[in-house]
């Protein structure tokens, strides 16, 4: 049997454990980066701004983290655009990672996602521009937001 699961008062998982700029889990008692709380809350402003930043300093693990955050608080029209979103800071995250071919596939559901918004895009988002970035093949760091 393996390790018991950190558990929170609900007895909802919960992983404790350290984790590196890339969100592996690193061995307990190590020295990680700091993660989102599982508990964040954000507007749609917020959470766009605070992705992109942590997508500019090399960190799509926690980018996804938020963009997960906002995807689960979303009204359900946008919930599947949220969703595209941390499913593309995934992709990036496997991709930095090496897995090419687990990059690949999350990027392509979230382009798919993302794409059903082409006509109306919530939030400034840049659905035009991200679709363009990942069938160019995704390389470098992707605009969330059209300025």
């Amino acid at each position: 049997m393996g390790a018991e699961r950190d558990r929170d008062e609900t007895g909802r998982a919960r992983n404790a454990r350290p984790r590196d700029a890339l969100g592996r889990p690193l061995p307990r008692g190590a020295q990680g980066v700091p993660t989102m709380p599982d508990d964040l809350s954000v507007t749609a402003a917020e959470a766009l701004d605070q992705a992109q930043r942590l997508l500019d300093e090399g960190r799509p693990f926690h980018a996804h983290e938020v963009l997960e955050a906002a995807w689960k608080a979303a009204p359900e029209p946008e919930r599947e655009l949220w969703r595209g979103l941390a499913q593309l800071a995934v992709g990036l995250t496997h991709a930095r990672r090496g897995n090419a071919a687990g990059a690949a596939r999350l990027l392509e559901r979230a382009a798919l996602r993302i794409a059903a918004y082409r006509d109306a895009p919530p939030h400034g988002v840049d659905v035009a521009g991200l679709v363009a970035f990942v069938e160019s093949g995704a390389e470098g760091v992707p605009r969330l937001v059209t300025r």
